[in-house]
């Protein structure tokens, strides 16, 4: 009698767990709701974003999508405390270079078996690469921002300097040569660097050169090299801040938007940023100031450069993996991809977006970085274990020092190789 009622009682305490998952999850008669964590803060791209979570609602009823604003300044931790509290939103928007810890610690689902052929085959293999941990497929990369020169144009024009395109860019030491040029030594400088955080920068333009720093040997386990490649796009900087005084020694320790107030007084001539400062520029800019977008500096491997796009994940406790994909498809159509890069003044991955007439426009030079996207790359650190520590504790410090001329280049190198080693080992016993 008592095993009887024991056992009507583990039933009827499953069918009360399975009720309150179910509330979890948030089924409710049948209809599921989906949570969307964006990340988009321009007001064109918050719009752009609700806008279709809008149109999704309208025309799939039996799966609501639910916006829910997040910033990229907590997002690591946000993630991190809600996966672990059990409370993850169903469908993430992130990078893709903030995804490998979460892939590798079972917060993603995979998404190889759940995506769409139309999906797959519309981004090329180069960014799926960005998202790939392991076997796996952990997010799907949906937007794109290479780096490049914005210059003053009016400036440019009157030096009477050769004026790069993408078919025919400036080779690195002709940039270094034109930003001599386009100083004039009394406080006007051909270009400043914004390096505040010069890591990323750093690797991702020397793809271009051949550099890539991290290395995986024939036991998979990554190492630190510093080989001539890796040298050029790092030693140009350095030189043209402490040898040619080209280049401005303040801005060193700024952010992107920190030295536009200096561009726009006519204080540098060329500023290199992320393609979407654009929208900054058309928003500040002094009424009548000419700029343009040209091409970063181009080596050995041609205009290639590291990226880490935006990405659209599904957490693997949702229990509506199927529905969260359908979703990121709705979303990542061509049509509605397109509205996104526009939204955030950014690149589609998406071959069919790139192709759209509104981003081959001369406005804005928004075709100047649409040729781009055929030689952006998977940046080199984006699924290094470890890299995180070595940025921070090493790379960043060391980089800061040579530019700024506090150390030489041999210093540089064994403080990135062999105090970098030694950080990578521990994260690969």
């Amino acid at each position: 009698m008592r095993a009887r009622i024991a056992t009507a009682l583990t039933a009827a305490l499953a069918l009360l767990l399975a009720g309150c998952s179910g509330d979890s999850d948030g089924s409710d008669d049948g209809k599921i709701t989906l949570r969307f964590q964006s990340l988009a803060w321009q007001k064109e791209s918050v719009d752009a974003n609700k806008e279709l979570v809008k149109e999704w609602n309208a025309t799939h009823p039996d799966v609501k999508v639910e916006y829910v604003q997040g910033s990229w300044d907590s997002v690591h931790d946000q993630l991190l405390t809600s996966f672990e509290g059990g409370e993850a939103p169903d469908i993430i928007h992130d990078a893709s270079d903030d995804l490998a810890d979460f892939a590798y610690g079972g917060y993603l689902a995979d998404l190889d078996e759940l995506l769409p052929d139309r999906l797959k085959s519309d981004i090329p293999e180069r960014s799926w690469q960005t998202t790939t941990f392991g076997d796996g497929v952990y997010g799907v990369p949906f937007l794109q921002e290479p780096r490049v020169l914005i210059a003053n144009a009016k400036w440019l024009k009157k030096s009477g300097v050769r004026i790069p395109t993408p078919e025919k860019p400036w080779s690195w030491d002709e940039f270094r040569t034109v930003s001599k040029e386009l100083s004039d030594g009394k406080g006007k400088y051909g270009v400043a660097w914004p390096l505040k955080e010069p890591v990323s920068a750093t690797l991702n333009l020397s793809l271009s050169t051949g550099g890539r720093m991290f290395h995986r040997g024939d036991d998979g386990k990554v190492g630190i090299r510093f080989d001539k490649a890796d040298a050029i796009m790092p030693r140009t900087v350095h030189d043209q801040v402490n040898t040619d005084k080209s280049a401005s020694s303040t801005t060193l320790g700024m952010g992107g938007s920190d030295t536009l107030p200096g561009f726009f007084g006519g204080k540098y001539a060329m500023v290199p940023l992320g393609f979407s400062y654009r929208q900054q520029i058309v928003q500040q800019a002094p009424k009548g100031f000419d700029w343009q977008v040209l091409p970063a500096p181009a080596g050995a491997e041609g205009l290639a450069q590291g990226v880490s796009p935006q990405t659209l994940s599904v957490s693997e406790d949702t229990a509506h993996k199927k529905e969260a994909v359908e979703f990121i498809d709705f979303l990542l159509q061509p049509k509605n991809m397109v509205r996104l890069a526009q939204g955030d003044w950014m690149l589609p991955t998406g071959e069919q977006a790139l192709k759209d007439p509104a981003l081959h426009t001369k406005k804005n030079d928004w075709a100047t970085g649409t040729a781009l996207a055929k030689d952006l790359r998977s940046a080199p650190a984006q699924s290094v274990r470890g890299y995180a520590e070595w940025k921070d504790k090493v790379a960043t410090p060391a980089l800061q020092e040579y530019y700024s001329g506090a150390i030489d280049m041999d210093e540089l190198r064994k403080r990135l190789v062999t105090d970098g080693n030694l950080v990578l080992k521990r994260y690969q016993r």
